[in-house]
């Protein structure tokens, strides 16, 4: 159930609202009122070819233990609460769809979203996406991607039917291993790696240009992932490994979590940079022998934008 909401403006750093959800006795989800929604890209999405990003709130409620977000810290937006506490609540932006009519630009290339995921569990209630999805419709930018893992993405299929009936519309779809019981330890609250690839093929049937993006790469069949992601969405394959400071300097990396998961699995080697190439040729060539590539980086991330 939604609560009042509270009028203080976050800005660069204000204190969340009051406005919340309670499931069982604890809050999943609250509001705040900020001063802008889109933002113009830097980095890995602006070399990508994305002129701005949408994040429709703070903190995702999938908390998956790999996440790069909450080791951003305050350079994410982000409050202390949501990097100690990351996964166990969100905070949405309540006045998100009204901030995009006054923001939107028809020569935008919009990437939704690199801080949470869309279509994250708390989005059921929330139901953010509809009304972001209403105001892209009146005054579409020039692209729009939706990056996801939600199988909730589905029940706004009719708003991303019209949406691109209007202008480029893409959903990247992240499928991350084909073995259940690695899905299980590192994003428990994810939906299964089938419901996942059923969704991408009814985007695809429907009519929506979707990738199965192979990110971050958890320990899997590399073979495997490459021909079930290529049979759902018949497209060439995205995706990255897990990020590692041996060969990311700076910024986010893979938090602290999914490496103790890693460690008492057996899977270290999946955050070694010399294997992770190795998984990633092996992609490249049973892709290949599908008729399609697999790129990784802002180069594979850019069949996005364009």
């Amino acid at each position: 159930m939604q609560a009042g909401r509270d009028q203080r403006r976050d800005g660069v750093g204000a204190e969340p609202g009051c406005g919340a959800s309670v499931l069982n006795g604890s809050i999943v989800s609250k509001s705040i009122l900020s001063k802008t929604i889109l933002s113009k890209t830097t980095g890995f999405i602006a070399e990508a070819g994305f002129t701005h990003s949408l994040t429709p709130a703070r903190n995702c409620t999938f908390g998956c233990t790999y996440c790069y977000v909450p080791t951003l810290g305050i350079y994410g937006g982000l409050k202390p609460e949501d990097w100690k506490r990351w996964g166990q609540f969100t905070t949405f932006k309540a006045n998100a769809p009204d901030l995009l009519r006054r923001e939107l630009r028809d020569a935008q290339s919009i990437y939704c979203s690199p801080l949470v995921d869309p279509y994250q569990p708390a989005e059921a209630e929330e139901q953010m996406m509809p009304r972001i999805l209403d105001a892209l419709i009146a005054s579409p930018p020039r692209v729009f991607v939706a990056q996801t893992r939600g199988p909730l993405v589905l029940r706004d299929l009719g708003r991303l039917l019209e949406l691109a009936g209007r202008t480029t519309v893409r959903v990247s779809f992240s499928i991350t291993t084909n073995r259940e019981d690695v899905r299980r330890l590192y994003e428990p609250h994810c939906a299964p790696i089938e419901e996942r690839l059923r969704v991408i093929r009814t985007l695809r049937d429907a009519g929506i240009e979707t990738y199965a993006t192979l990110a971050p790469l958890l320990p899997c069949d590399p073979e495997e992932l490459a021909r079930s992601a290529i049979a759902a969405s018949d497209r060439d394959l995205i995706g990255a490994p897990l990020h590692v400071r041996s060969v990311k300097r700076h910024g986010a990396t893979t938090r602290e979590q999914a490496w103790r998961v890693s460690e008492k699995n057996g899977f270290e080697a999946w955050l070694d940079a010399e294997f992770q190439a190795e998984v990633i040729g092996r992609i490249e060539r049973a892709a290949g022998l599908l008729g399609k590539t697999f790129e990784t980086g802002p180069h594979g991330f850019s069949r996005l934008a364009k």
